[in-house]
């Protein structure tokens, strides 16, 4: 509810779907400007099935705030919820752009330097090579539109470097990526994630999703365990204060809560799926992220990148194009 706060505070304008008691008492007295609530008392959990969910109820606050940006009142979805529900809710209801096979979740890598763009991270467990590629237009897409790199250099991530290296699917999506017209530099390897070696890196969502949390559970380990030996003892205390300036920028830099979360490209409109445990930080970085989306038309530019390309199944869709605001799943 503070992220919203917040970012209703920047001149965002925000709904909040949840228990209308609940809502209004995290809000307080005065429903500031920009601000709607709305009323919706059922919730899905983790231990529900999400596509069954989804239908089974229509007064979930996912599927309410999908409801929203599909028809209109809205033009953004962020979701702290179960991913599955936001990714069933959202493919109900919002749609995939004409010509996408699956959307992928695009996760942002804190890489000191570079932001990274993994995906998929978790949506399919299992791909084809044309979705593949899709997914790497799309990523380079968001990464040039919303991440304003000029040019994003594209990796597949294999087990070697060298052309030939991995599965017959990943060898497949390598052939197609080299003769596209993506800035693709090859092959990339796990140890190549944090080095920084490309902006874009495209792999299955079993993949990603393993590779993105050990990123994230070794990060944290990481810049925990420092923080316990810089405490550990006098001297170390003061060889801390002499560093405490250098480790503040690091950690700025390795900070999760200034991306706040996962992109869903290829659906109308802009979808951003955070962690259940997010800050109210993480909460106001996602829906400036989805903002920046809409007003930087990334459903467009991903929809004429696709089929510039070649690599879509259906024509340009102009609906696909919606207009700021962002409708908000509190946690």
């Amino acid at each position: 509810m503070a992220g919203a706060l917040e970012a209703a505070g920047s001149g965002t304008t925000c709904l909040l779907f949840g228990p209308i008691d609940e809502l209004r008492s995290a809000v307080g007295d005065s429903i500031p400007d920009r601000i709607e609530l709305v009323d919706a008392a059922t919730e899905i959990t983790n231990s529900d099935e999400p596509a069954r969910a989804v239908r089974a109820k229509p007064g979930a606050s996912i599927v309410m705030a999908a409801q929203a940006v599909a028809g209109g009142r809205a033009d953004a979805l962020v979701s702290a919820g179960p991913t599955g529900a936001a990714l069933a809710a959202s493919l109900l209801q919002i749609k995939r752009i004409p010509g996408v096979y699956r959307p992928a979740i695009a996760a942002q890598l804190p890489v000191p330097g570079r932001r990274l763009l993994l995906l998929d991270v978790g949506a399919n467990v299992e791909v084809r090579p044309e979705q593949m590629v899709q997914f790497a237009y799309m990523g380079s897409s968001f990464c040039e539109a919303v991440l304003g790199v000029e040019r994003p250099e594209v990796g597949l991530l294999s087990v070697g470097a060298e052309q030939g290296k991995g599965t017959e699917d990943t060898v497949a999506v390598y052939d197609q990526l080299q003769a596209g017209s993506l800035n693709f530099l090859g092959n990339v390897e796990g140890n190549d994630l944090l080095a920084g070696k490309a902006d874009v890196v495209v792999t299955d969502g079993f993949t990603g999703n393993v590779a993105l949390k050990t990123i994230e559970g070794t990060l944290a380990t990481l810049i925990g365990e420092i923080r316990a030996r810089i405490t550990s003892g006098t001297f170390s205390k003061l060889g801390g204060l002499l560093i405490r300036g250098r480790m503040r920028s690091l950690q700025g830099d390795l900070d999760p809560d200034a991306i706040g979360g996962a992109f869903l490209l290829g659906l109308r409109s802009p979808v951003v799926i955070c962690h259940g445990a997010s800050s109210h930080r993480a909460i106001t970085s996602a829906i400036a992220m989805a903002a920046r989306g809409v007003s930087e038309e990334i459903v467009a530019k991903t929809t004429d990148a696709l089929t510039r390309a070649g690599v879509t199944r259906g024509d340009r869709d102009p609906s696909a194009v919606s207009v700021p605001a962002v409708s908000v799943e509190p946690r």
